[in-house]
């Protein structure tokens, strides 16, 4: 693995370095952009608006409109726009981990202790794994100021970049349903829940789109096109709902007693 940055994590007085690397992948096929008619590569080119030519990516630099014209900004201006933040992940609070909701996450980092971190990596490691919390902390990375959290995955440190406030959009735009539900049906429901609950295992969870899409290309490769299958999904009436909560609870309990 390649880091993608390099810099400090702190809490309290002590001051650990380490590097940081992606803890996803993405798992997309690697497609191009083809003309129909010739099935030629579709390429993008970098064109000077005035002068119509292409500019290497070596001459290319970020600017902010400013009247008629723009300030450029060097690699060197986003730097100092907040230095500390971009050499260290300097955690303000801990939190307990129920206290998350899912939606702020966005993506995992591992962490890795540079020279001479090692004791003081172990140390925040095991303290957030006996207390059960999390590193609340802010940093810059790629010319942009990050929200996240610190806790443990496996043996390894991780962070995970989380949403501002103002980066979660309002539910309440959302047209939500008034219609309301017995105590009967949320206690079927409860119980329908609980039998479907299990210790999360990561590995029977795969992803099998890409399999999926493969096999369509292999096919299409050797000329056999295969009718597109349709699937469609019907919701449940409200007045059959009751019926098909319990017939949902019977098959679970007869598939956990075969």
């Amino acid at each position: 693995m390649r880091s993608i940055w390099n810099g400090s994590i702190s809490f309290g007085l002590v001051s650990i370095p380490i590097k940081m690397y992606s803890g996803s992948e993405d798992r997309k096929l690697d497609l191009d952009m083809l003309d129909r008619h010739d099935n030629a590569r579709i390429r993008y080119k970098r064109i000077n608006e005035d002068t119509g030519k292409e500019v290497e990516w070596k001459d290319i630099v970020k600017g902010f409109k400013q009247d008629d014209g723009y300030v450029v900004l060097e690699k060197e201006d986003f730097e100092q726009a907040n230095l500390k933040k971009s050499k260290t992940i300097d955690i303000e609070e801990f939190i307990d981990e129920a206290e998350v909701a899912d939606v702020l996450f966005k993506k995992p980092y591992f962490l890795e202790p540079q020279k001479e971190g090692g004791k003081s990596y172990n140390l925040l490691r095991n303290a957030l794994k006996k207390t059960k919390k999390l590193g609340v902390g802010t940093f810059v990375m790629r010319q942009k100021e990050h929200l996240s959290l610190v806790g443990v995955y496996n043996a390894a440190l991780v962070l995970h970049v989380i949403r501002f406030e103002d980066e979660i959009r309002d539910p309440g735009e959302l047209k939500l349903s008034k219609t309301k539900v017995s105590k009967k049906e949320v206690d079927m429901a409860i119980s329908l829940i609980e039998n479907y609950t299990e210790a999360f295992d990561l590995t029977k969870y795969k992803d099998v789109y890409n399999d999926q899409l493969m096999k369509i290309i292999k096919s299409k490769s050797t000329g056999k096109v295969k009718e597109p299958q349709k699937f469609e999904t019907k919701p449940t009436p409200a007045k059959d709902l009751m019926a098909q909560l319990k017939a949902s609870l019977e098959k679970k309990k007869k598939n956990k007693a075969s």
